[in-house]
């Protein structure tokens, strides 16, 4: 079995990623370490930075993975700014920018970064779908962000993230995509 090295504090991405890899026997070793986050909206940049940091931490190959969130009508708004926006204005604060608004489309964009010491490879996938009406559901395990409150996937609609069962979640993971999932077919052929 393959084993990739995962440097991040988020519990939500370890539990995601460990269910993504496993699906394609690469075992997940987290490695809790809070990673200094650049200041820019480009999630490639971020992931960068982050997988050379951590590559200095652990000294072998790892990932780091960053994601944004970009609502049509807001003009892409929060973008890489996830943390800060939530911080700030939180799940409610964004439900009121989007009061009145016809356009709810919105999506996760991700992009994994794989450095083995020498050379950086970067995984993209982006999630559609819309902005809930309201704030819904449970906290989950796998969950990265409080967004999973107000967003639904193109996988279902009439449900957020946090209202999907768990053999949701798992039929969810394994009909669309990830860069995580596009990380791991790399991966277990190199």
């Amino acid at each position: 079995m393959k084993k990739i090295t995962f440097v991040t504090t988020n519990k939500g991405k370890i539990s995601t990623a460990k269910q993504y890899l496993g699906d394609a026997n690469i075992e997940v070793e987290p490695y809790n370490y809070e990673l200094i986050e650049p200041r820019t909206d480009d999630i490639q940049e971020i992931a960068r930075q982050k997988v050379l940091q951590a590559y200095e931490v652990v000294k072998q190959p790892c990932i780091a993975l960053d994601s944004g969130f970009y609502i049509e009508a807001l003009n892409g708004f929060p973008r890489a700014f996830v943390n800060f926006a939530l911080d700030t204005i939180g799940t409610q604060g964004i439900l009121d920018l989007m009061k009145g608004k016809e356009n709810r489309n919105c999506s996760f964009k991700e992009c994994v970064a794989y450095y083995d010491g020498k050379e950086i490879k970067y995984f993209f996938y982006e999630h559609k779908g819309i902005l809930a009406e309201e704030y819904r559901g449970e906290d989950r395990k796998q969950q990265w962000s409080p967004l999973w409150h107000i967003y639904k996937d193109k996988f279902d609609l009439s449900k957020t993230l946090s209202e999907l069962s768990e053999e949701e979640m798992t039929q969810r993971r394994k009909v669309t995509g990830s860069s995580l999932k596009e990380f791991a077919d790399w991966y277990k052929n190199n």
